[in-house]
């Protein structure tokens, strides 16, 4: 909404359904717990968001299908999020970065599909030598094609949690719908632990899936290296499309 002042004083103009929330998320069709952190709980944002979930596009189908015929089904989501009024689209699975370009096309606004595009950008604050890292659902099934989608180089260092105990019993194979979050943590934790030993020169981490950033401050704290998640990407994205105003000195 575009307020500006007149003669007779200040004069609201419309066109939109919704105010006040720029930012539309796409949510996969789950039913897991989505605790305070999780991109799908409301609570996670400081600013205002809005919702769609996309029938059929389980965590399964697009996990570990590749998200297989989906896209015209996240396509038509997001337009009816722009047509209530959003001013840029996310998701909730760093998977969807295959959707990227097509998606950004077909909405014609900005578009964040994927926490792994704030790889290129993280790996150019970090000195000579090191590199980012990628903790995943699933890393078998995060291809080079969604790295090159997401515009990381196809090396960059990946460790998964599909051999963990909890979290992809539970967010992939719909197993449960209750999530203990000490095994989830510890998951993580050991993702973290496996890809530094396998690659010494991570000098920072990003967290592709949506439900792993209650887990990010345990994560940095062990490693002692920042952490990046999908929130830290939203919340920037968020301030490009809604800068703040400050006031006059």
């Amino acid at each position: 909404m575009t307020l500006w002042n007149t003669p007779a004083g200040p004069v609201a103009r419309g066109g939109k359904s919704v105010y006040g929330c720029p930012v539309g998320i796409l949510m996969l069709e789950a039913r897991f717990p989505r605790i305070p952190g999780d991109m799908g709980n409301g609570l996670t944002w400081p600013f205002p968001v809005l919702f769609r979930v996309v029938r059929g596009a389980s965590p399964e189908r697009v996990v570990l299908e590749g998200a297989r015929g989906l896209f015209e089904d996240f396509a038509r989501a997001a337009e009816e999020l722009v047509s209530l009024g959003c001013e840029g689209i996310t998701t909730n699975c760093g998977f969807l970065s295959l959707f990227q370009a097509e998606l950004a096309a077909r909405v014609r606004v900005p578009v964040a599909a994927s926490s792994l595009m704030q790889v290129p950008l993280v790996q150019a604050l970090l000195p000579p030598g090191r590199r980012v890292g990628v903790i995943t659902i699933c890393a078998t099934t995060l291809s080079e094609a969604h790295l090159r989608a997401a515009g990381c180089p196809p090396d960059t260092p990946v460790v998964g949690v599909e051999n963990g105990r909890e979290l992809f019993r539970v967010l992939i194979k719909g197993e449960a719908q209750e999530l203990d979050l000490g095994l989830a943590r510890e998951d993580i934790l050991e993702a973290g632990r496996t890809l530094l030993r396998r690659h010494p020169e991570v000098g920072a981490v990003v967290l592709e899936c949506t439900n792993m950033p209650p887990y990010a401050a345990d994560l940095q704290e062990v490693l002692g290296l920042p952490v990046f998640d999908i929130v830290s990407f939203v919340t920037w994205f968020q301030a490009g499309l809604r800068p703040r105003r400050f006031p006059p000195p």
